[in-house]
């Protein structure tokens, strides 16, 4: 399933990276894997060519916001949009030094609640086009508590 990916201009952190001119620059392929148990995938089943079934194809840029992301999941799945439902962004990729792929967890958003990664881009976590985002989906009766990091609307 393809979802295109909007961006609305209090999503854009004001941050010194530049910026990404959407007329001039080709939208990326963004291979998502979810999961709604609240981990993540384990990197064997990304090994030998195979990828999870749970895939989820997203047309962006490489300054989408982890909201922006968490937006379009909500989108795709109802269930997801409960307040307090948990969103925890990792970068899956390919090792150079070793063979296999590795993951580098980058931040998580919550439905109903404003936090510090809301703003954080694909671009600031060093994501590189071929990279897999992997996704951790934790129901509000199940979620971890709040660290503190995030704050009621």
């Amino acid at each position: 399933m393809a979802v295109e990916s909007r961006v609305t201009q209090e999503e854009i952190k004001k941050e010194p990276e530049k910026s990404i001119d959407g007329e001039k620059t080709c939208r990326l392929l963004l291979r998502v894997f979810t999961t709604n148990n609240g981990r993540h995938h384990r990197m064997d089943e990304f090994s030998r060519g195979n990828v999870p079934s749970s895939e989820l194809q997203i047309y962006t840029w490489m300054d989408a916001t982890l909201k922006e992301l968490t937006s379009l999941l909500k989108e795709v799945y109802p269930e997801a949009r409960k307040k307090g439902t948990h969103f925890n962004f990792a970068i899956v990729f390919m090792d150079l030094k070793r063979p296999g792929y590795r993951v580098k967890e980058i931040g998580s958003t919550m439905s109903g609640r404003k936090g510090t990664d809301d703003s954080m881009t694909l671009q600031s976590q060093k994501f590189q086009i071929g990279d897999y985002l992997d996704i951790a989906i934790t129901p509000p009766n199940r979620a971890p508590p709040p660290s503190g990091r995030m704050r009621p609307y």
